[in-house]
Order: C-alpha cells, then sequence, then structure tokens
C-alpha cells in the first residue's frame, strides 16, 4: 500500500520523504481546499516533484476546489503550468475541474477528492465514468464499506490519521454561510471548533471530533484491497508530518510504532477510529492545553526524524582505472537508472599507487545521499595514480546525472491550445416554476399542491404514504438518503418505488446519477453535488439528469448565467443544511432521549438537528427568504422552497408569498450567500 503524506509547504515535503513517504500531497496557491496553508508557487512545485521523483515517491497536487465560471479561465492556465511539471496526480473535486484536466493532461492520473463524498460502490462508479482512477472515500465509511468499494475496479484510498471534521467532507456549508469563508473553495473557519451545546452550555464543544488514527488497524486496511493510506494535514507542521509518516512507515514495514510520541506531537484529547470500526462512541474532543503543552516538549526531538536523507535506493559502483585510458565509472541503482561518467588518463604514481582498497574509500563516500552501497566492482592497473579529488568529483557527478535521471524520469502530454469554449446551450424556461421540498406528506394541502410543479418527499415518507399518492406519483420527487449506509437495501427500496408507478429521484449524491439510472427514473441534481460553474454543469448533463439545483454558494448573479444544456435552479427559501454528519452531537452529549432536537452556539443563536436514515443534519439558525425579490428569481428556470419545522399552514402562505409576490420580508430572515456571495 502506498503512504502518502501531506506537506503546506517545502520542509514540510522534506520531513515527509525522508521518514518514508511514498508519496506528497500538496496545494498550489490557488484552487486548494487548503487555502490557509503556505502551499507551493509553480517555482516550488517544480522543486517539489523533482524531490519526490528523486525518492522514487510520487507528488499528488490538490486542485481540489468548486470553481465558479470566472474562475475556468484562470484555472486552464494553472493546470497547464502544473501539467508540464509532470505531477503523478491531481486530486479533483470539481467535475468541471476533472473535464479541464483530461483535455489539457489526458496521461495524469485524476483522484476524485474526498470532496466529492462518495461513499459507495455505485458513487465510485461514478468517478471512474468520469475519468478517474482513484477515489478517496469518505471518512464516515466503516470497514466493510472500504473493503466493497476496494474490491470494485477502480484504486482506492482512505485517511488513516489526522483530523476529523464534523461533517461528511463537500456537504459542509456552516463556514459559508455564516462568515461566507467557503470550505469547498478552501477557506474553511472551523466554526465546528467553537462551543455549540444541545443544553446551552457555553463550554461545550459538541461539534468537535478527536483525531483519526487506525494504527491498530493496518492489517484490516491491507485485506479490505486499500490502495492508498492517507495522512490528512496539509495544515500542521514538520514535525507532525515526520511524526505520522515514521509511525506509519514503521507499521508497513513490520515494527512497532511511537504511538506515544505520535499522541503527543498532536491529539485532541486522544484518538479515535470510531468511522472505521462502527464504534461511534467517544468519538468527541478538543484540544486542551495539555495537549498544547505535550507538543512543544516532543518538537525538538521530532526534528531529527528527518535531519538526514533517508536512503532510498542501492548504488552499484564500477570503475575502470587502466593505462592510458580514460578513468571510466558506470553507476547503477537498484531502480534501474545508470549513467557512465568518464575524466582524467591516470599517471604513473610516485609513490603510492592506487589499490583498490584506496579507490572504494572515496567512492563509497555516500552519506549526504539517498543511496545505500551496493556492489563495486573496481579494475585498476599497477603503479597509476589518479587524485582522490577526481575520484570523489566522478562520484558527485554520477550521483547528480542519476538524480537528474530519477527527477525527469516521466513527461506528460500537455495540450497548450485547450480553452474551456461552451457551445450557448444554455435551457431556457417560460417562467421560473416551483417545487417544494417537505419532510412529510402529511403536511401538504390540496391548494400546495396546485401550485407546485415537483414535491420532493424523502423516500421513507413516499414508502409509508405510497397509496395515498397514487395520483399525483408523477409529480413526486423522491429524496433518498444523503449518506449511503447500505447501497444494496437503498436500491431494492428504489425498485420498489419504481414499480409502485414513482418517476423521478433527486441525486442527493453522485451514486444516485449511477444507481437511479440503473433502476429507471428520471434524474434530478440536488444542491450536494455542488454544481458552481457551466463546464460541472455541462458535464453533469452527460447523466442524464434532466436539472439541477445549483449551490446555494453562488451568488444570483452567478447563477443565472451557468451555460448548460439542462435546466438550473436555486433553494429560495428555507433553513438551509449546514452540516451532514454521521455521528449525532445530541446524542453523544445527552443522549436521544433527553434530545431538543437543536444545538446553540456561543451567541446563542439555535440550528435544528434532525435524525434521519442513521444520520443528522444542521441547519441554519435563520432561514433564508427571497420572495420579496421576484426579479432576481426571473433568471432561474425553477425554485425550491424547503421546510424543515413549518406547519400546514405555514407552508401555504410562503407558497403564496412566491407565487403571489409580497413587498415585505418577515423579520430574522437571511438572503444566504446569494447577494454577498463568498470570500
Amino acid at each position: 500500500m502506498e503512504l502518502l503524506a501531506p506537506a503546506g509547504n517545502t520542509e514540510s515535503l522534506t520531513a515527509a520523504l525522508r521518514c518514508g513517504a511514498d508519496a506528497v500531497y500538496i496545494g498550489g496557491k490557488s484552487f486548494s481546499a487548503r487555502q490557509n496553508a503556505s502551499n507551493f508557487d509553480i517555482d516550488e512545485i517544480k522543486q517539489a516533484v523533482r524531490l519526490c521523483h528523486r525518492y522514487g515517491a510520487g507528488l499528488h497536487i490538490a486542485v481540489n476546489t468548486i470553481l465558479t465560471d470566472n474562475q475556468l479561465d484562470d484555472f486552464v492556465s494553472e493546470i497547464k503550468k502544473y501539467s508540464a511539471l509532470s505531477p503523478d496526480a491531481f486530486i479533483v473535486q470539481d467535475p468541471g475541474a476533472a473535464y479541464i484536466i483530461k483535455n489539457i493532461a489526458p496521461d495524469i492520473p485524476l483522484h476524485a477528492s474526498t470532496q466529492m463524498t462518495i461513499h459507495s460502490e455505485a458513487g465510485a462508479l461514478f468517478a471512474k465514468e468520469l475519468g478517474f482512477s482513484r477515489v478517496v472515500i469518505s471518512r464516515e465509511a466503516s470497514e466493510k464499506t472500504i473493503s466493497g468499494i476496494s474490491h470494485a475496479d477502480i484504486e482506492t484510498e482512505i485517511f488513516i490519521h489526522g483530523a476529523l471534521c464534523m461533517s461528511v467532507s463537500g456537504q459542509c456549508y456552516m463556514s459559508a454561510m455564516i462568515g461566507s469563508r467557503s470550505a469547498n473553495r478552501g477557506l474553511c473557519a472551523q466554526s465546528c471548533r467553537l462551543p455549540f451545546s444541545p443544553v446551552g452550555n457555553p463550554c461545550e464543544h459538541c461539534l468537535s471530533l478527536k483525531d483519526l488514527s487506525l494504527t491498530e488497524h493496518i492489517e484490516k486496511i491491507k485485506k479490505a484491497g486499500v490502495t492508498s493510506l492517507k495522512i490528512e494535514g496539509r495544515m500542521k507542521r514538520p514535525e507532525y508530518v515526520a511524526a505520522a509518516v515514521t509511525a506509519y512507515r514503521s507499521i508497513l514495514d513490520g515494527k512497532t510504532p511511537d504511538t506515544e510520541m505520535l499522541e503527543a506531537v498532536f491529539s485532541r484529547s486522544g484518538f479515535t477510529d470510531g468511522y472505521f470500526t462502527g464504534k461511534r462512541k467517544n468519538m468527541f474532543g478538543m484540544r486542551s492545553k495539555e495537549d498544547v503543552e505535550s507538543s512543544a516538549s516532543v518538537i525538538p526531538q521530532l526534528k531529527q526524524l528527518y535531519r538526514k536523507e533517508r536512503k532510498a535506493s542501492v548504488l552499484d559502483l564500477s570503475i575502470s582505472i587502466k593505462k592510458e585510458k580514460e578513468t571510466i565509472l558506470t553507476a547503477k541503482d537498484s531502480d534501474g537508472f545508470s549513467c557512465t561518467i568518464t575524466d582524467m588518463i591516470p599517471e604513473s604514481a610516485l609513490n603510492r599507487p592506487l589499490t583498490k582498497d584506496s579507490v572504494e574509500k572515496q567512492l563509497t563516500k555516500l552519506g549526504d545521499t539517498i543511496y545505500l552501497q551496493g556492489k563495486t566492482n573496481i579494475i585498476v592497473d599497477d603503479g597509476l595514480s589518479v587524485p582522490a579529488s577526481v575520484l570523489n568529483k566522478m562520484r558527485r557527478n554520477a550521483i547528480d546525472e542519476l538524480y537528474r535521471l530519477r527527477e525527469n524520469r516521466q513527461s506528460s502530454t500537455v495540450n497548450a491550445d485547450f480553452a474551456v469554449t461552451l457551445t450557448n446551450r444554455r435551457f431556457r424556461s417560460i417562467g421560473t416554476s416551483l417545487r417544494i421540498r417537505v419532510p412529510r406528506y402529511e403536511l401538504l394541502s390540496p391548494l400546495c399542491l396546485e401550485k407546485t410543479e415537483y414535491i420532493i418527499l424523502p423516500i421513507d415518507n413516499a414508502e409509508k404514504n405510497a397509496h395515498r399518492l397514487s395520483d399525483i406519483r408523477n409529480r413526486i420527487i423522491i429524496e433518498p438518503p444523503r449518506f449511503i449506509f447500505d447501497e444494496e437495501d437503498i436500491i431494492k427500496r428504489l425498485k420498489n418505488l419504481r414499480v409502485m408507478g414513482f418517476e423521478h429521484l433527486m441525486c442527493t449524491n453522485v451514486a444516485y446519477a449511477v444507481s437511479g439510472k440503473r433502476t429507471g427514473f428520471r434524474l434530478h441534481g440536488d444542491f450536494g453535488l455542488n454544481i458552481a460553474n457551466s463546464a460541472a454543469a455541462e458535464v453533469i448533463s452527460g447523466y442524464s439528469l434532466e436539472d439541477i439545483t445549483l449551490s446555494f454558494e453562488l451568488k444570483l448573479s452567478q447563477a443565472e448565467k451557468i451555460n448548460a444544456p439542462l435546466k438550473t435552479g436555486i433553494m429560495a427559501y428555507g433553513k438551509f443544511p449546514l452540516m451532514l454528519t454521521v455521528n449525532c452531537p445530541i446524542k453523544n452529549s445527552t443522549g436521544c432521549g433527553k434530545c431538543r432536537h437543536s444545538v446553540t452556539d456561543r451567541t446563542g443563536r439555535s440550528f435544528s438537528v434532525h435524525c434521519t436514515e442513521g444520520y443528522t443534519e444542521i441547519f441554519n439558525s435563520d432561514t433564508v427568504y427571497l420572495a420579496d425579490k421576484p426579479e432576481a428569481l426571473k433568471a432561474t428556470d425553477f425554485i425550491t422552497l424547503w421546510f424543515t419545522d413549518e406547519n400546514e399552514k405555514d407552508i401555504l402562505r410562503i407558497i403564496n408569498d412566491y407565487t403571489n409576490g409580497t413587498d415585505s420580508a418577515p423579520d430574522k430572515i437571511t438572503r444566504g450567500l446569494y447577494f454577498r456571495g463568498i470570500k
């Protein structure tokens, strides 16, 4: 298995390589999901690729933010520059970004970022069809799920160590909605690490998880068929990278890791393996004063782990020193790279002629190189002399040449002429249609049904009320689980609903673009696909989707310019979901029996918490309201009103606001990001 390490700067990169990483992932100065790391400029990336290749390691570049249309040309320019340096992979979230990279550098592998929220076999198949060779599985996946995906026909990568977000990656909008800093654009403000409590305790941090550590499960992971073991931490210091890589390198080499050192350098009140094992108790924790003090005490000794070069290859040397002939040194390493260096014709020795031992002494001075001494073959005629300085120079030149060969072991084909040129195929509806999203069919009145095109209904409620929905089944969009625990069971349920006559399915996850099509549904793309640019919309339309709800991180002025051959819409009302979690903060804090279905932050704002299908959604404290801005909504093909805790009377009133218009907005509402945008 590949051991994949993070690097936020050059020192961390060096630490990772010298401690035994098989590959390193980094980000550039833009389009990386860790924009607050130091990251690498183009010259530093060039050196990073060379250094990784010198060690025989891979260099993966994370360009895993979602893009907007005004960023596409800059993204194209960056990818052309990166591709010319021959990295070993790009880590990508945005389907539009994947499309661009495949057109610019078709021979550089694409890895589907964990931000794509892939945790099922159908999700992995979606990525494969899109051109990805590897998927980074959601951190919340269990051993069983990981094994199932890993035995499909695609490489898999899982996180084995580092920070755990409370939210499923790619489905967190808290930082964006609260502070205009988008996790999907690399600027997460880590709002979840601030105080939150289900009982109003200002000192509780019920959205903060311990760090992940799977040191005890590597053998199980190997049996599961995982390709790559990923350490989180591009924001962490080099000593952390050194400690983590050293520990997992030890395990892979059959040795016992120093787990105490690993915990000392960084933890949040210890570690957890809860998602992998399925035992999700005791997963919450915060960085304590003791944790900080422990880290400070081990930093000096951790620096020693990467002070010297790591031996990454074995070097065989053969030298011929013959009378009246140039001195010839041939060097060949264990990775198959070789070179020949020639120098002076030896002179006759005046007092101390060369011997095999004296020549070997000079040639095997490999201390500050990546090479271990291998075989030496020395042919030297009697009575000759070559200065030690010449032999040393030949050795250095040979190693420099081998380094050059290793560093330039591959080159990528780059389509320098590529530009994003999407045909003007924008779908134009006649008027803007209205859809509503409700938790229960029982909340719908006949008048509600009259005024709406589609009703989005959770799968469990549709199953429960199938007999009552017979007259409107062609207007029901089934909303399947946003997180998939048992894909086989969900597909079985979808097949049953299709047999009953339900026609429409909401693709709440990329997996449903595959499984939904296979089960015969008409497909609609949900907000969680994070479609925010025309290239991504073009790509997603190729999966037979009829329409797409755009990311609510877009401004309305951006949303209305999306150029795609399918209908596009927005969520225009509701307490938008800020987090999708697989670990309930209330259950952990108070137990389900005392659940008040909400958590409060340090300012007293209340965020409702809904549990369904084995996962939890945390909704915003404020309601997005746009009914008094009708002009702003006209450019979209449809709008969706999302009702979570409204009663039947409220629902009808709000539908009337959007269909008939209103001059004023209620108190305590928000416009979301539709006008202010993100930073």
